[in-house]
């Protein structure tokens, strides 16, 4: 089992407009913006009350909207074509065969209504067509988050004042404030690596969120090393930021930089691209003395803002302290 140790977190921002940690937690209280479950109103037809089109529209066994194909029973009960085989071709209303009949009338209605994305409560103001809808919901912007933390199977979702607080108080997880850091990983036996070992610390920099990882992981017959930064928040704001890291010893050292990945990517998808520090693990024990007994290794780095430059189209770093 491996130790994370560290050693020192040197908390110095690069920017002097950092927002305070707990104002930004205190914002959003963690059920303010979490789980939101308003149904949004739907813009129906002249003459056709919204509430009961839209419930029309509703699926009675997941409650969800229904889209094409939307089945129907021989007494005119409706649900949608997932619910259909989960309810073994019976009618949960009226305990009827369903058989094949579909309910163009209903599909019909459905095209000519206009519908809040459901995220509304979270911000997104956008209105489509009902058919666009699900599309559109599938990558809003104001959709939520998955929890980042990657040593569980954690379920949770929410806004990132939500996930934050989530990440401190539930997982434990380390926060600091500041742009640059400083840790020491240290395991007793680098020959085992049955599972991945990981250590995660959030950064607030910026006024935004950032999740280091480390892992040991096995990469084919031999365990390999790596660590990388995640941006809270969506990809198109990621790119508005760099980090570097580095590691080593022994007059040698292995420097990476680049672009954080958005958590909207998981843990494990950004893992097996190998978007970030990756020590082999002959090299990591040349870091840590050569003993092959113990793996010690201190993983510093930064993040920094880039400018955008108007003129030339580009983003150029901003240092400035």
């Amino acid at each position: 089992m491996a130790a994370v140790e560290i050693e020192s977190v040197e908390c110095v921002s690069l920017s002097d407009g950092i927002e305070d940690e707990e104002e930004i937690q205190s914002s959003s209280h963690p059920h303010n913006n979490h789980h939101s479950s308003s149904k949004p109103h739907s813009v129906a037809p002249a003459g056709i009350g919204p509430t009961s089109v839209h419930e029309l529209l509703e699926c009675p066994v997941c409650t969800n909207s229904m889209y094409p194909p939307i089945h129907q029973c021989h007494n005119g009960h409706t649900l949608c074509s997932t619910c259909k085989t989960r309810v073994h071709n019976r009618c949960p209303t009226c305990r009827q065969e369903l058989g094949d009949i579909r309910c163009l009338a209903l599909e019909k209605v459905a095209e000519s209504l206009n519908l809040p994305c459901k995220y509304l409560s979270l911000g997104c103001s956008e209105i489509f067509p009902y058919y666009s809808k699900l599309k559109h919901e599938a990558v809003c912007n104001f959709r939520p988050y998955n929890c980042p933390y990657a040593g569980s199977e954690c379920a949770v979702t929410g806004d990132i004042p939500y996930l934050v607080a989530h990440l401190r108080d539930d997982h434990k997880v380390d926060m600091h404030t500041g742009c640059t850091f400083n840790h020491r990983y240290v395991k007793s036996n680098p020959r085992e690596v049955e599972n991945a070992t990981w250590m995660l610390t959030v950064f607030n920099c910026f006024g935004q969120y950032f999740c280091l990882h480390f892992e040991a992981f096995q990469l084919g017959m031999a365990p390999v090393y790596m660590a990388f930064l995640r941006f809270m928040g969506d990809e198109n704001d990621a790119r508005n930021y760099s980090y570097s890291l580095e590691v080593g010893a022994n007059g040698r050292k292995l420097i990476w930089e680049g672009t954080p990945r958005s958590i909207r990517d998981s843990h494990r998808k950004v893992r097996d691209s190998h978007d970030g520090l990756v020590i082999q693990r002959n090299m990591a024990l040349f870091f840590s003395g050569g003993e092959r007994k113990e793996l010690k290794l201190r993983v510093t780095g930064r993040i920094w803002k880039e400018q955008q430059n108007p003129d030339a189209g580009v983003c150029i770093p901003n240092l400035s302290s």
